[in-house]
């Protein structure tokens, strides 16, 4: 048991408190007092409860005791727990040594990288497990001062602080008592620098620009993040037309407001009228409250159209009337709202065609198109393959903690040669699953496992199986089950696809597919 005694500081009172112990033959196993909380500490063998009672009201009437309760540690106790609990979960390695370079305590990061259990460390001289750095000659210097070194532990290599311990002896002097190292392993410093550059990821420092496309892209979008007038976003599925939205954004006088994205593509049009402008009170039965728009939330910042070429006309219509002057009125409201925003859109596909076509309304397509980014296809940029492949491979390393592997020459000429049909996405997609299957050192083509490509024919099955029947009819059910949810009836779905609705209805029901067979 333990009792925190708040008393007076008088002489004789420690003794006093024993003597209680005493008269009930209780060992005493540890007493601690702090004078500048007024506090005393012991603790003794646990008593049964009305002997723990009679102890309890002997304390409090000695004279200058004026509270005693029980206590789950001693200050001791819980300092040392406190320092076992910090060594125990530091993620980096802690090695304490003597003046002799002889290890004295040491934690489980550390114990790990020597390779060693804890009963065979403690006591062994730290000089002869580390290459890099003379301990013991540091030690007998006649300055011994704090040191950063790299240092080579069973073959891995870690960045190490030396720091010299100092304790002050009876008159006061400092003197060397050994000293404490921190190790940090290549993967942790890794760690370190994707949260120290992560504030940064929405900048234009993250898009990897060596070919001279890309250069010139990222020197036309610096320069039009500056005005406020529209960007229209061009390229392919996959080339980064978000990450570059959102460093204009970030590199403009706007960059303290908000940022908020909506795909055109993914929203019905009724509900992507109202997930833009905002809707009033009476615009759905029971509502009594209004909703803003993303116009609205983002004033002063930037809104981003994905895929704006998915828009349809009625909401081409209204974002004409919008771009003109920044006024819009909620769905179901009379009220006219005025927001200052500015608007960047993207789309892979070809605008100019859709307004040929009728599918795009020309004169959004000319408000849109005053200042206009082309983002290149990966395969267009090749220069920027490889420098783009060892980020990813960093990062993800170090998320998982690990040494990055080395690209063999084959995976890089590999990675330069592939037609990246889903570009930087693509790319990142497979590293990713490449580094985390990964059990070696070394990164080569066939851990990447991509589909051979034809940029004529695309995806090519080495290992197809079956009859051109039975590929046939793999393909149809798939489609079929992937419009089916925005097509939910075999009359709509008849009407997309060009065929009779029994013709659809026979496919639904030998593909099995249907209300309950497919989520919707």
């Amino acid at each position: 048991m333990r009792l925190e005694i708040q008393c007076q500081n008088r002489l004789g009172l420690a003794q006093e408190v024993l003597n209680v112990l005493v008269s009930y033959q209780l060992d005493l196993r540890g007493i601690e007092v702090d004078p500048s909380l007024s506090r005393m500490y012991v603790s003794f063998p646990t008593v049964n409860f009305e002997k723990f009672q009679e102890l309890m009201a002997k304390i409090r009437r000695i004279a200058g005791v004026e509270d005693v309760k029980t206590t789950a540690f001693m200050p001791s106790e819980r300092e040392h727990n406190e320092l076992s609990t910090l060594l125990r979960t530091l993620p980096d390695g802690l090695i304490a040594v003597d003046i002799k370079a002889n290890i004295t305590v040491i934690n489980e990061a550390a114990q790990e990288a020597l390779s060693l259990q804890r009963e065979a460390i403690v006591g062994l001289s730290l000089q002869g497990m580390v290459k890099g750095f003379n301990f013991q000659r540091w030690l007998e210097g006649e300055d011994v001062l704090a040191q950063t070194r790299r240092l080579e532990i069973q073959g891995k290599r870690f960045v190490a602080d030396i720091l010299p311990v100092m304790v002050p002896d009876e008159t006061g002097h400092e003197i060397l008592a050994g000293a404490v190292i921190n190790l940090k392993s290549e993967s942790r410093l890794g760690q370190h620098m994707v949260a120290f550059k992560k504030g940064d990821q929405e900048s234009f420092n993250t898009l990897q620009a060596h070919s001279n496309l890309m250069r010139k892209v990222v020197r036309e979008a610096k320069k039009m993040s500056q005005l406020d007038a529209p960007i229209l976003i061009m390229g392919e599925t996959g080339t980064g037309k978000e990450l570059l939205a959102r460093a204009c954004h970030a590199a403009s006088s706007r960059s303290g407001k908000p940022f908020l994205a909506l795909n055109c593509a993914s929203l019905p049009d009724n509900v992507a009228e109202s997930e833009l402008f905002g809707y009033g009170t009476n615009a759905f039965p029971g509502t009594t409250e209004g909703k803003k728009g993303i116009f609205e939330q983002a004033n002063g910042g930037t809104v981003f159209l994905d895929e704006v070429g998915e828009m349809s006309h009625s909401l081409q219509t209204k974002l004409i009337r919008f771009l003109q002057d920044g006024s819009f009125r909620r769905v179901a409201d009379e009220n006219e709202v005025k927001v200052d925003v500015r608007v960047i859109c993207t789309t892979q596909k070809d605008l100019p065609g859709m307004v040929q076509e009728g599918k795009f309304r020309e004169d959004l397509f000319y408000r849109l198109n005053v200042l206009t980014l082309a983002l290149p296809a990966l395969r267009e940029r090749k220069q920027d393959v490889i420098p783009l492949a060892e980020f990813f491979i960093a990062r993800f390393s170090a998320r998982l903690g690990r040494k990055a592997p080395k690209l063999t020459d084959s995976c890089a000429t590999f990675l330069q040669n592939y037609p990246w049909p889903g570009n930087v996405r693509q790319l990142e997609n497979a590293l990713y699953r490449a580094i985390t299957l990964l059990e070696g050192f070394e990164l080569d083509k066939e851990h990447l496992q991509l589909p051979s490509y034809n940029n004529d024919f695309g995806y090519l099955e080495q290992d197809f199986d079956g009859t051109l029947d039975e590929a046939v009819k793999r393909f149809e059910a798939n489609l079929l089950r992937k419009l089916f949810p925005a097509y939910p009836s075999s009359r709509q779905l008849a009407k997309k696809l060009g065929l009779s609705h029994t013709a659809v209805a026979n496919k639904l029901r030998d593909y099995g597919i249907n209300r309950k067979s497919v989520k919707i």
